[in-house]
């Protein structure tokens, strides 16, 4: 089981790699001319896409990649230098062509729904998002551990709907500049926790390297 500051990091990883304040430009943009109650319906059935999206991650991710043959320090070095290149992204302000391309963004526009994809998925619950879940659900076996991290989960859930919800006003609020600023500082804590999960996934791989570098 994890303790207390590793469930702390969870959360603000989560947060940082989900990033509802950043997504909401592009809420804005793909509901700008639909009615206020097909915006607040969007919101909610995004908000719960995300849960059940990380939610099925937290219980399934491990059993899934035993099925592959992959192991878990390989994934924690490919989930970092994913979650690494986002960090890189957002410190630029710029995380929204890795989180999907041009061409998906044009096609969304498009859709009745919204929702499900692309706002879930990709954009809130991609595969950054999944693999943090998936590191840090290794991190015990017991039921009060997935409690917790279930716990996490649901308030980042919280949390992306409450921004949708307020979009408007938050990007009245706090402008693009002010967005920008969140998302630098978001990029700047999920960098590090990259860093951190490269580290243990090459430690575990080569543990010549812990007796090297201790």
């Amino acid at each position: 089981m994890l303790n207390w500051n590793e469930y702390l990091q969870l959360l603000v990883g989560l947060l940082s790699v989900v990033n509802p304040i950043g997504i909401i430009p592009t809420f804005i943009s793909l509901t700008t001319n639909r009615p206020p109650e097909e915006r607040r319906h969007t919101a909610i059935v995004c908000a719960f896409s995300v849960a059940m999206v990380l939610f099925i991650s937290l219980l399934a991710g491990e059993p899934i990649l035993h099925f592959f043959g992959i192991g878990l320090p390989a994934f924690r070095v490919s989930g970092g230098l994913l979650v690494m290149m986002m960090g890189i992204s957002m410190l630029s302000a710029n995380n929204d062509n890795i989180r999907h391309t041009p061409e998906e963004k044009a096609e969304s526009y498009e859709k009745d729904s919204i929702a499900i994809v692309p706002l879930a998925i990709p954009l809130l619950s991609g595969p950054g998002a999944i693999s943090t879940t998936i590191v840090y659900a290794h991190g015990g076996q017991s039921l009060e551990h997935f409690l917790l991290v279930g716990s996490v989960i649901l308030s980042v859930s919280v949390l992306v709907l409450a921004a949708l919800l307020a979009a408007p006003k938050i990007a009245d609020a706090m402008g693009h500049t002010g967005m920008n600023v969140v998302t630098r500082v978001m990029g700047l804590f999920l960098t590090s926790i990259a860093v951190e999960f490269i580290a243990k996934g090459l430690g575990e791989l080569f543990p010549v390297l812990v007796k090297i570098f201790p």
